[in-house]
């Protein structure tokens, strides 16, 4: 650990992050103050005189408004610090660069799965997915018995059979775009590169038809889809016996499967951070921004999501955007999220939650400050609705609350087949059918939940290594997870529970 108790991100900042927890009276070396109270590690202190009404600045952008007269020294947190409106130059693809690829004789690979679509698939499972929460059970059901069975156990290929189901598919209206977005996803994880084949199942009467999706997206082939109804097939028990019956057939099928060399650009990576804290932004947040530009050099794809968690940060995404269109998009889904804040009675201050307070986190414009640095520093290369295909290569941004579940359920039905989740705090999250790695921001919280944390960047502040060095050990073990290397969350099974789509319906 470096001499220093407090660091100073930005010579612009009028405060800086306290390292250790100090005590009233304590240095905050390297400069000349002292802490007039205590005040935790994570948190900041002010180094300078602010003013009631001055702007708080840290990594040389504003993330509130003193509320008080702030004194060099003092805690600076809620208590003194108020959230801040302020305009903001989008500078579309003002900052934008090209790409220095690296050489095809240089690109990374990994061990996939290629289907028959030719998309890529890091693990390799058979899926129930419901249409309908009324179909749920029935899903259960068969996974539960196959279980019991010991079906999978026959089939050394495959990872399992993983039960999706949810709490919505009816008393909704089917045309518009809440409707639209729970479809996409739905369908997003039918088809997702990660089930060698799925069953889909429904009740028969619910609103979200499983003929209208395919209506709407095509039938992929029968060895890839099936789909069965409750109500068809003359109700529960036979639909598990019917479903038992294609599940034989799934696992063979899906056990003729094997991995091969994949290059790394077949990788669309969903980039994601919870239980964030004081330094998530200078430490994991960053080092999976190395390891995002390491991934789009190779030709891969990284998706930024949780769209009320880059508010305030929003400019430093569209100066980069590689089309002034696709930071019109970005600006265009800020503004919506303002306007639902607010038909809502909420407002976009709301999130940091009380964990990320805790942590050391003031106002969402910090959060946003510290959860936009996963993103890199390449090209914004496009801005996709919460579920919709990802079709470019490079940096993207998916629609998305901030709720982990939820945002993460978006990004997978996108197309994303691993996840890199960031957590200050402690997050406990798992995903099938998308492998989840978890990153810590601080060594104190991975060696105290070091059963749920693959990777801590608590190294970086610890002074044992730099942010590109703990980005490359990222980006080396996506490729692992990639080829098979089982995340912790796997290993404890983690992951039947978290399909949470976002539902912004009326259920009438």
């Amino acid at each position: 650990m470096s001499e220093k108790t407090a660091l100073k991100l930005h010579p612009g900042d009028n405060v800086a992050i306290v390292l250790v927890n100090v005590e009233a009276g304590a240095p905050l070396s390297p400069f000349d103050i002292a802490a007039q109270t205590q005040i935790p590690r994570g948190h900041k202190a002010a180094v300078c005189a602010i003013r009631e009404g001055e702007d708080v600045v840290k990594y040389g952008q504003i993330i509130g408004r003193a509320s008080t007269d702030i004194a060099p020294g003092a805690h600076v947190h809620v208590h003194n610090v108020s959230m801040a409106e302020f305009d903001r130059d989008y500078a579309y693809g003002q900052h934008a660069k090209p790409l220095e690829p690296f050489t095809a004789a240089d690109r990374a690979t990994f061990q996939g799965y290629r289907r028959p679509d030719g998309k890529v698939g890091t693990r390799n499972y058979v899926g129930i997915v419901t249409s309908v929460n009324c179909s749920a059970t029935a899903a259960r059901l068969i996974a539960r018995e196959a279980e019991k069975r010991g079906l999978v156990d026959k089939y050394p290929n495959v990872d399992g059979v993983v039960p999706i189901i949810h709490g919505a598919g009816c008393c909704i209206g089917t045309d518009d775009e809440a409707f639209y977005k729970l479809q996409r996803t739905v369908w997003g994880f039918a088809t997702h590169p990660n089930f060698a084949t799925v069953l889909m199942l429904g009740l028969g009467c619910e609103a979200n038809q499983i003929p209208l999706m395919l209506e709407v997206y095509g039938n992929p082939p029968k060895e890839q889809f099936r789909y069965y109804t409750l109500q068809a097939e003359g109700g529960t028990r036979k639909t598990v016996e019917k479903g038992l019956e294609w599940l034989e057939q799934a696992l063979a099928y899906a056990n003729e499967a094997t991995r091969e060399t994949i290059p790394a650009s077949e990788l669309t990576v969903a980039l994601q951070c919870g239980g964030s804290d004081g330094y998530s932004g200078i430490t994991a947040n960053p080092a999976l921004g190395h390891a995002v530009d390491l991934l789009v050099r190779n030709g891969g794809t990284a998706a930024l999501a949780e769209t009320p968690e880059i508010y305030g940060a929003e400019h430093l995404l569209t100066g980069r955007a590689q089309t002034r269109d696709v930071g019109e998009k970005l600006v265009d889904l800020i503004h919506w999220w303002e306007e639902y804040a607010a038909k809502n009675g909420s407002t976009m201050n709301n999130n940091p939650t009380p964990g990320n307070k805790a942590g050391g986190l003031t106002t969402i414009l910090e959060k946003s400050l510290g959860a936009v640095a996963k993103a890199g520093t390449t090209n914004l290369a496009g801005v996709y609705k919460y579920g919709e295909k990802i079709t470019a290569k490079g940096l993207v941004f998916v629609d998305s609350p901030g709720y982990d579940p939820v945002s993460i359920t978006g990004e997978v039905a996108s197309g994303c087949n691993m996840v890199c989740f960031t957590t200050g705090r402690g997050s406990c999250y798992g995903n099938k059918p998308a492998p989840s790695i978890k990153i810590a921001s601080n060594t104190p919280m991975f060696d105290r939940m070091n059963e749920d944390m693959d990777i801590n960047c608590g190294t970086i502040i610890d002074g044992v290594e730099t942010i590109e060095e703990a980005g490359r050990r990222i980006f080396d073990e996506m490729l692992a997870v990639a080829s098979g290397k089982r995340t912790l969350s796997e290993q404890l099974d983690v992951g039947d529970a978290e399909f949470a789509p976002w539902q912004t319906y009326a259920q009438m």
